[in-house]
């Protein structure tokens, strides 16, 4: 059995260009489907959180208009309530990375809120791509790379990524109202090589130990190459 950390958002608000407060937290099937796929394999999901709290699922992500109707919503709505390891996250400070067989950061806005400018999350993601163990990342996860930068160079410089795009969050409406855009920042600041899909369709980028996700339904894309990597 195979053990995977699943680094996840604590932040249940994004703050937008004229101070407003915008609800957010981890998108639903982001975490959900690859839980649903790791788990029901037979492997050990822990999650970790900034300070160990407790994570907040965006509301939104379980809308049946954002998830392909009231089944597929009310089925992630039953894997986040039987997730046990969402209820009693470890602090990320306290991660022993060697612990683990794999780790896995979900999207959502809430990593633009806190694992962006997250330390320990900077130093986890360092160290397991160091490693050479598997990192998965998906949608706005990929904001966590922006935390791995000292004196502005990151070891993720040079690396395939892809991630949620600015066409995509235009077409979410939120484009226009933000402090920064992922897909612009990670290539400006970070200096991955992106590269991308049709909007809101899955797409996949895996470069040596890093794998990662466009938009929410690259996660169960993302959760199944997890499974054949880590078998």
């Amino acid at each position: 059995m195979a053990k995977v950390l699943f680094i996840v958002s604590g932040a249940s608000y994004w703050v937008l260009k004229d101070g407003t407060r915008y609800a957010t937290g981890y998108w639903a099937e982001e975490f959900a489907n690859p839980y649903k796929i790791i788990t029901g394999a037979g492997h050990e999901v822990v999650v970790a959180t900034p300070n160990g709290v407790v994570p907040t699922v965006d509301m939104m992500s379980l809308r049946p208009e954002m998830v392909g109707g009231n089944d597929s919503a009310l089925e992630l709505e039953a894997v986040i309530r039987s997730a046990e390891a969402m209820r009693r996250p470890l602090q990320l400070s306290d991660v022993r990375l060697e612990d683990y067989d794999a780790v896995y950061v979900p999207g959502g806005h809430g990593p633009m809120s806190d694992l962006a400018f997250d330390a320990d999350a900077g130093r986890l993601l360092t160290q397991q791509l160091a490693s050479g163990n598997p990192l998965f990342i998906v949608c706005h996860g990929p904001a966590s790379l922006l935390s791995t930068r000292i004196h502005g160079e990151s070891p993720f410089g040079g690396y395939n990524i892809t991630c949620f795009t600015n066409d995509e969050e235009e077409g979410v409406g939120l484009a226009s109202r933000v402090t920064w855009l992922l897909e612009t920042d990670v290539q400006e600041k970070v200096g991955v090589n992106f590269s991308r899909g049709p909007m809101w369709e899955p797409y996949m980028v895996q470069d040596r130990n890093l794998v990662t996700g466009q938009n929410p339904a690259s996660a169960a894309v993302l959760g199944k190459r997890m499974l054949e990597i880590i078998k």
